[in-house]
């Protein structure tokens, strides 16, 4: 079987790991529209405020996501010279480990308390909601890409890519916001 013959038997596995991916965003696109948000606070930990709680985890969820990157990049070889280390695997999980639960109070967050506002256009929290949405679609489509066997060299890197942008996408239209509005929260 040729490498072309292979990508085509295995298109149905890609397809429906992306299509529960999509699913998974349109779900929570829809729950946060469609439910009443309760504007309550859920949890401030040790942060000054809620929003203030939200930015840094978001900043620090992006801060893995680039070791994820990185780490990617060397254990394929695309960087760096010679074989990689033994423990780089286990960083790369864990890096991408704490970013997804570092967004878990964040999203918990946003769809419970704020909901999915498209209210006002499209504007920047529109575009939040839908990298949001985005990003734990990508999350779903990646983890079954990683788990199937005998897909396309290029379903993983751009589920990566989807899972990067969507929380890029959050990072910029929240944290970056944020800080750039209001500082550093101290």
């Amino acid at each position: 079987m040729t490498g072309a013959q292979r990508a085509r038997a295995t298109s149905p596995k890609v397809l429906a790991a992306f299509a529960a991916g999509a699913a998974a965003s349109v779900f929570l696109g829809v729950y946060g529209r469609t439910h009443d948000p309760t504007g309550d606070t859920v949890t401030e930990l040790f942060f000054k405020n809620q929003i203030t709680m939200k930015a840094w985890l978001a900043t620090a969820a992006v801060l893995f996501v680039f070791v994820q990157i990185f780490s990617a990049l060397r254990l394929y070889g695309k960087i760096g010279s010679g074989p990689a280390p033994a423990w780089l695997g286990d960083v790369h999980r864990l890096s991408g480990t704490l970013a997804f639960v570092l967004t878990l109070p964040v999203a918990y967050h946003c769809l419970w308390s704020i909901g999915f506002n498209a209210d006002a256009g499209f504007d920047r929290v529109f575009i939040h909601s839908l990298a949001g949405c985005l990003f734990y679609g990508a999350f779903v489509a990646k983890v079954l890409v990683v788990r199937s066997k005998g897909l396309p060299g290029w379903a993983l890197p751009l589920a990566g890519s989807l899972i990067f942008t969507g929380l890029v996408g959050v990072w910029l239209t929240s944290a970056f916001w944020f800080f750039d509005t209001q500082g550093l929260g101290w």
